[in-house]
């Protein structure tokens, strides 16, 4: 476990263990001369990427942002993506930690994929519970209403019972680019990923963390030209990626990545070969 000191924040790194998937996928039209330079593939050419979600505590709030894989993956899907046959509950995963997960009270989802969202909820005998009951829970309105759109590219993404039952019972609030959950911790749309996904800022006293979510994956996708397979609209996460990226290295932020399974934090800087690279990597 990682953490860092922002200001008066402190920012801790969970990790809700891994899945593997196609590497050619997770780095698009790169060729696997390339990208296997950075990681390497398994038999299947498959690659982890971790289920990262990030702990911010400002002092008056335990805010989590992502909850990972979650319990409702079935076991063929588990097998296929390399994941342990039983899941791994996220509280358990936090507290082991030493981080009592009943002090959470906001929960943030950059946008709904299942990778992201899944451990907001709990599946039990008597239907589908929060997992953190103290909390409220925070996410792209945009997002929500795409996921209904059941769309043949993404709709495999989506699983309704990460968050309907959170919106039904008033648990979770749709938000706008821009939204401010707490004092110094805003939402701000990154479209690319697809066209309502979200970073997340803290700022404190000054200093800067960025979760940058599916914008850039991993430390190997600081290349603003290396994209997914899975993005949308791939023209416009390069610009997207650009924009925040270029304002990381001005303002020295530090930054997480949503699936990097060796970097808890980086800062970012100007690179004349691939635009921006890794510094001061933790």
């Amino acid at each position: 476990m990682s953490s860092v000191s922002l200001g008066d924040f402190e920012i801790t790194l969970i990790r809700d263990g891994a899945y593997w998937w196609d590497g050619g996928v997770v780095f698009g039209v790169v060729p696997k001369t390339l990208w296997s330079r950075r990681v390497s593939a398994d038999e299947l050419n498959r690659i982890p990427l971790a289920l990262n979600c990030y702990l911010v505590r400002t002092g008056e709030h335990t805010i989590l942002i992502e909850t990972g894989g979650g319990d409702k993956m079935d076991a063929r899907a588990r097998e296929r993506m390399k994941m342990p046959p039983e899941p791994s509950r996220l509280p358990d995963v936090i507290a082991a930690r030493g981080i009592d997960p009943e002090s959470i009270d906001i929960v943030i989802n950059s946008h709904l994929h299942w990778d992201h969202a899944s451990g907001n909820t709990v599946l039990t005998p008597g239907g589908t519970v929060p997992a953190f009951p103290r909390a409220r829970y925070f996410a792209p309105r945009g997002e929500w209403e795409h996921a209904h759109e059941r769309h043949v590219r993404d709709a495999v993404s989506y699983i309704d019972a990460n968050y309907d039952p959170l919106v039904e019972s008033g648990r979770m609030t749709l938000v706008e680019d821009g939204h401010e959950v707490v004092p110094g911790v805003r939402m701000h749309g990154a479209p690319g990923h697809n066209r309502d996904m979200m970073v997340v800022t803290a700022e404190s006293r000054g200093e800067t963390f960025c979760f940058l979510s599916d914008l850039v994956p991993s430390a190997a996708h600081l290349q603003p030209t290396w994209v997914p397979a899975f993005d949308l609209f791939p023209l416009e996460t390069i610009a997207t990626r650009t924009e925040w990226l270029a304002r990381a290295v001005e303002g020295k932020w530090l930054v997480g990545f949503a699936h990097d399974c060796d970097t808890a934090f980086t800062r970012v800087r100007a690179d004349e070969k691939t635009k921006f690279a890794a510094v001061e990597t933790v």
